[in-house]
């Protein structure tokens, strides 16, 4: 009888530790796991489907992007709903730092902005000068999609504008609140002008009658950089995976798998670490 009991004891408390390893296991894939709040232009061009596998084969860690403009991932950030920030909008960028909610901040890649219109040009835009085109495409009530998002390329866009004196934007002028492949499409649909970056512009396939027709203005850099969200904030982040994130973006092994992403033999980003 006490055997018969001992027995079944014994069978309960292994039932309880299988359970309990069991219940254990999420939270163990969990701490292997992090969230990257980025701008639409690192997903939608491909970057990070090129770049995160090789990010997890290295480390095991894998990486849940949240694609948003640049003010929103920062916003996300903020709330601690992400464990890094992977954005482009240097003084945003340093405004986030200097509030207390970001470390370890970094330069990662840089591309450029493009201006992008029909290939007729109806505004006469074509050339170096963003600003000259801008300014022509005001005087013309030129069709013009902005993000309207908050994004980098948005708070790029309204520093031409205000750069180029233009208060009135012209009856074209239409904010969509979207990001970067949504704002494409809208201007290929309806022949209108669009300041976009360049990786995405690279990737994106319905160009309908779009061409490039402004580039090469020193103003038209895009820097991006990455950080980690400060625990002191938020306790819960994931302080040690994120930091191995950034790590690795920074690294030679992170610059070059940044750096050998190209479409149809053109690359996209241009890595700039330490620099």
């Amino acid at each position: 009888m006490n055997h018969s009991i001992l027995s079944r004891a014994r069978k309960h408390l292994a039932g309880i530790a299988a359970t309990t390893a069991l219940a254990l296991l999420p939270l163990a894939a969990q701490a292997q796991s992090i969230v990257v709040a980025s701008t639409t232009s690192t997903e939608q061009s491909g970057l990070f489907g090129h770049i995160l596998p090789q990010f997890k084969q290295a480390t095991g860690i894998d990486v849940k992007v949240v694609a948003l403009g640049t003010g929103q991932a920062l916003d996300v950030g903020r709330r601690g709903d992400a464990d890094v920030v992977f954005v482009h909008d240097a003084a945003a960028e340093q405004k986030f730092v200097d509030e207390g909610h970001g470390i370890e901040h970094r330069k990662v890649m840089y591309n450029d902005f493009v201006l992008v219109g029909p290939k007729d040009d109806p505004a006469g835009t074509r050339g170096k000068d963003i600003t000259a085109a801008l300014q022509k495409l005001a005087a013309s009530n030129g069709n013009f999609v902005s993000r309207g998002d908050k994004s980098g390329t948005h708070a790029a866009e309204l520093r031409y504008w205000k750069a180029a004196g233009v208060d009135n934007k012209g009856t074209g002028y239409k904010e969509c609140g979207c990001g970067m492949g949504p704002a494409l499409n809208m201007a290929a649909s309806s022949g209108a002008y669009v300041l976009a970056d360049r990786g995405t512009w690279l990737s994106f396939k319905n160009r309908a009658d779009l061409a490039v027709l402004v580039e090469g203005d020193t103003r038209l850099f895009n820097q991006y950089g990455v950080m980690v969200v400060n625990p002191e904030r938020h306790p819960h982040v994931k302080t040690a995976e994120a930091r191995k994130f950034v790590e690795w973006v920074v690294s030679p092994a992170g610059q070059d798998a940044i750096a050998s992403y190209k479409i149809e033999g053109e690359q996209l980003f241009f890595p700039n670490a330490g620099k």
